[in-house]
């Protein structure tokens, strides 16, 4: 238990750093989102272009707040499930005193 606050200490635990694995509908959908962007791109000038990259960023910021967000929800519950846990006698059945 202590090498996970260590590791949440130091810094070594990062779960927005992995990748999604390489044939996963998910890296799928970034390929092909990234695509359409490309497409989209060449087919604007670089005036007419702006428009398309602001909305492309604000989605990811966007994405990166949503997954903060849910990281923090998640956690909460979790925590929240163990504190939970920790309660024996609150049921209808006791345990024998």
């Amino acid at each position: 238990m202590r090498n996970t606050l260590e590791d949440l200490y130091y810094g070594s635990i990062s779960p927005s750093e992995r990748q999604p694995a390489a044939k996963s509908e998910l890296q799928g959908l970034i390929s092909r989102a990234a695509e359409c962007e490309r497409e989209l791109a060449e087919l604007l000038n670089k005036k007419d272009c702006h428009p398309l990259h602001a909305l492309t960023n604000a989605q990811q910021e966007i994405n990166s707040i949503t997954a903060l967000e849910n990281f923090v929800l998640g956690f909460r519950l979790g925590a929240r499930l163990i504190m939970e846990c920790m309660y024996e006698d609150d049921g209808h059945i006791q345990k024998p005193r």
